[in-house]
């Protein structure tokens, strides 16, 4: 796995950090039939209180993220490992059920693992706080929905393969889904 250290708001990954992020990422690769050719890009934060570390693993179908505050960054690094590594375990089994038909996808994952639970939860925004440009895939509905819990969102912006059309799948407050399509 090529890993990609990176710093934010003043703050410089030293090279103890970066080899650090490295062994660790490392270890990972056992979870990917192709390890080698999967980069994960990882971006650490600096705050008077807390230290911040964004890992974002993004392959052809699937991308893995876990952000992570944490007192040092040293730790803030395991602690984003661990919920990658809770991710994976998570929705293993789902991606083989649910998008098993698609070539390659299920392959991603080498090593099985056990389903473990999880008590995450995401911190509530009330102003717009990031702008973010997204490159649109073509899937149907079920793949967009698997793509939207794997990234803990409750939107996920795709474009149908049935229509051909730009299409939202959203999570409903009464916990099903509901999807937007472009006109």
């Amino acid at each position: 796995m090529k890993v990609v250290v990176r710093g934010k708001n003043r703050f410089e990954p030293t090279v103890a950090i970066t080899e650090y992020a490295t062994e660790k990422l490392q270890k990972m690769d056992q979870y990917f039939a192709n390890g080698e050719a999967i980069e994960a890009n990882v971006l650490c934060k600096a705050y008077p209180d807390f230290k911040t570390v964004e890992i974002t693993i993004p392959t052809k179908n699937i991308i893995l993220r876990a952000e992570v505050n944490g007192e040092t960054i040293y730790e803030a690094i395991d602690m984003a490992i661990d919920r990658l590594v809770k991710q994976i375990s998570r929705h293993k089994a789902k991606i083989a059920k649910a998008i098993k038909h698609r070539a390659g996808v299920s392959g991603y994952y080498e090593k099985e693992m056990l389903v473990e639970e999880s008590n995450e939860s995401e911190d509530e925004v009330s102003k717009l706080v990031k702008n973010k440009s997204v490159d649109l895939i073509e899937m149907d509905k079920e793949d967009a929905i698997t793509q939207m819990e794997m990234l803990g969102h409750d939107f996920y912006l795709f474009i149908d393969s049935k229509s051909h059309k730009p299409s939202v799948v959203y999570l409903r407050n009464d916990g099903n889904y509901g999807i937007i399509e472009a006109k």
